[in-house]
Order: C-alpha cells, then sequence, then structure tokens
C-alpha cells in the first residue's frame, strides 16, 4: 500500500493539462494503485494524478465507500440542473467554498487495462467527477467560484499564508 503525499497549490503540476496515458502498462497499474490506496482515506472523495505530482489523465474516487478509477477521462453529459454545495480540495487544504456543479455527470474513459469505462453519478459522484477532470485540465475549484463566495475563498487562502 503507497499513500502519496499530496501537492498542494503553488505547485506548478496543478496548473498544468495533464498529458494522455498512452500506455496501459505496469507503470500505469502502478500509478492507479498508488490514486487508489491514497483516496482510501475518510474524507476523501477523489485524487487526481496531478495531485501526486504526476501529469497524467487518471484519477480515482472513493464515494459512498466505493473506490475506483478513470483513465483519460472526459465529460460527455452534464445536467442543467445544478447543486451548490460546499467543496473543497486536498490540495488547498482548509479552504471550503459553495461551488456550482451539474447535479449529474457521465463521464467516459478506460480502465487500468485499456477497456472502455462509463461512470455516471448524481450528488457527490457527480460533484467528485467534475472536480477530478477540472485537476486534469489544470483547474481547482477556486476557478469555479464567483462572486463573494471567490472573494471570500481568495482572503482565507491569503490569510492562511
Amino acid at each position: 500500500m503507497t499513500i502519496r503525499p499530496i501537492r498542494e497549490l503553488g505547485d506548478p503540476v496543478l496548473r498544468t493539462p495533464a498529458d494522455e496515458v498512452r500506455a496501459f502498462d505496469k507503470e500505469l497499474a502502478a500509478l492507479v494503485r498508488d490514486l487508489e490506496d491514497t483516496v482510501d482515506n475518510p474524507g476523501r472523495a477523489g485524487v487526481a494524478a496531478p495531485q501526486i505530482g504526476v501529469g497524467l489523465r487518471a484519477f480515482s474516487y472513493n464515494v459512498d465507500g466505493v473506490i475506483g478509477h478513470l483513465v483519460n477521462p472526459r465529460i460527455v453529459e452534464l445536467s442543467e440542473e445544478t447543486q451548490d454545495g460546499d467543496e473543497g480540495c486536498l490540495s488547498i487544504p482548509g479552504i471550503w467554498a459553495p461551488t456550482v456543479r451539474a447535479m449529474h455527470a457521465v463521464v467516459e474513459g478506460f480502465d487500468v487495462t485499456g477497456a472502455p469505462l462509463r461512470l455516471e453519478g448524481t450528488g457527490l459522484m457527480a460533484r467528485a467527477l467534475q472536480h477530478e477532470v477540472d485537476h486534469l485540465d489544470g483547474k481547482v475549484f477556486l476557478d469555479r467560484l464567483t462572486g463573494e463566495a471567490r472573494k471570500a475563498a481568495l482572503r482565507a487562502l491569503r490569510d492562511r499564508v
């Protein structure tokens, strides 16, 4: 079991779009194992490869006791209905803010062996899928905030330094 340290905001890997996985090999299998070991911790709904310092398009999730992964994910459907709940990020510890996300999301990609995989979820699972794909695109949840929520989160971030 390998639990990898989480990179925090300020690390350039978090702001760099991740590369597509091209080889479904032993190195990818080790990365996915590390992602799943790292997400298997209370309070962790997802971990993207950039959060453990790897610039590849892969993430793990841990929602409702189910742990899994997705490689080269792409969002194929988002509901018009939204949710606006507090969201946080392991890479930005201690900062939580109301973040608008689609209530339902469908994401397609591959499993660790290269077999096609489709994940869909509502509520927390939808939020986790969108949050992790954002990480793979070089974005963090703060980028989704607007208005007073954004100002308050950035103020809290500045004040903790």
